[in-house]
């Protein structure tokens, strides 16, 4: 029967897995990339939000929630295949806006792996390591 399955279906297999290697070779460049770029207290003071919303900024900000619940999505399956799951989920919910969004972010990044990863990405790029929030 999953024979049978994997034969009907071999195309969505084979684009499934095309999807999920090109996700996989992005996240391992480009996180690295946007982790050393991000400022030291990046995880501690937010962003302050525009009180007025251009039409322009408004389509940005509903680009850049798009691509942080894809993000976040991607992280997700990451963490049952190969990649870098937890740091792209943690980028996916830095990049979108919901209530209690630092709150979860501080409780992701003062996981000792978690904040142990960012920082040897970081000291391998020269970079300050990154200020744990409080409690």
């Amino acid at each position: 029967m999953f024979q049978q399955y994997l034969s009907e279906h071999s195309d969505t297999i084979l684009w499934l897995a095309s999807i999920s290697f090109g996700v996989f070779v992005i996240s391992i460049l480009a996180l690295p990339l946007i982790i050393v770029r991000l400022p030291v207290d990046f995880f501690i003071h937010p962003s302050s939000v525009p009180v007025r919303l251009s039409p322009l900024r408004l389509a940005l900000k509903i680009l850049k929630n798009a691509l942080g619940l894809f993000l976040l999505l991607i992280g997700t399956v990451m963490l049952f295949t190969p990649g870098q799951g937890i740091l792209t989920i943690l980028l996916g919910i830095s990049l979108m806006d919901f209530p209690g969004k630092h709150r979860l972010q501080g409780r992701i990044v003062r996981s000792p792996r978690v904040h142990r990863s960012l920082n040897w990405l970081r000291q391998r790029a020269g970079r300050s390591k990154f200020a744990l929030p409080e409690k």
